[in-house]
């Protein structure tokens, strides 16, 4: 099976890399923005699923989801995202894409999908679109404040310190602190250790 990860956050397209590879059987291919992604699909039309990031560089949301269905060859194409809406999920399913991937997802459900998908199914995250369940209650969450936890979210999304400085309107020193803190907290030692375990956990 090949994949295409487009995704202009370095971690985020490294750690779901990491995730699928690990399966075996799985080939993964990568792309920090738009074009980059349009240009290998037309480049290479034996990629069997594309994932594409809603809010990257050049994906004008659905637009661009439409652009790359209209590549020819037998790739399906699903989208992924951190920061849609559940409005926006449903227009994506709607529009007849293969799959739209929370990228709270946990790494067990995130391979799930992507093989649900390339089976010529459709993926929708029933949790996510309900509302998800209470991330108050997750053993991990319970060892973390409120705002360490929202870091990790960040982390876990493959934000910058200074991106996630400015999603929570905080200051960048402070971002440093607090993911210093939650790094000792979940017993981790860099970013990396930090977003696999948040997600293999389910945190989110």
């Amino acid at each position: 099976m090949r994949i295409l990860i487009a995704d202009d956050h370095d971690l985020l397209r490294d750690t779901l890399v990491s995730f699928l590879e690990a399966e075996g059987g799985i080939e993964t291919e990568t792309a920090a923005d738009f074009s980059q992604a349009l240009s290998r699909v037309k480049q290479e039309p034996d990629f069997d699923l594309v994932l594409l990031d809603f809010s990257m560089p050049g994906m004008n949301g659905l637009s661009g989801l439409e652009r790359m269905r209209s590549v020819p060859g037998d790739h399906r194409v699903a989208v992924i995202s951190g920061t849609a809406t559940r409005s926006v999920a449903e227009e994506v399913l709607a529009s007849g894409a293969a799959g739209f991937l929370p990228k709270t997802l946990s790494a067990k459900s995130l391979v799930n999908a992507v093989h649900f998908m390339a089976r010529g199914e459709q993926y929708a995250p029933i949790d996510f679109l309900r509302g998800g369940d209470d991330p108050s209650s997750h053993p991990l969450r319970e060892k973390l404040s409120q705002r360490e936890y929202e870091v990790l979210r960040g982390l876990s999304e493959g934000k910058s310190n200074k991106e996630i400085a400015r999603d929570l309107d905080i200051r960048e020193p402070t971002v440093k602190l607090h993911v210093k803190t939650l790094y000792r907290k979940i017993g981790v030692q860099n970013r990396t250790q930090a977003a696999l375990i948040a997600r293999e956990e389910g945190v989110f």
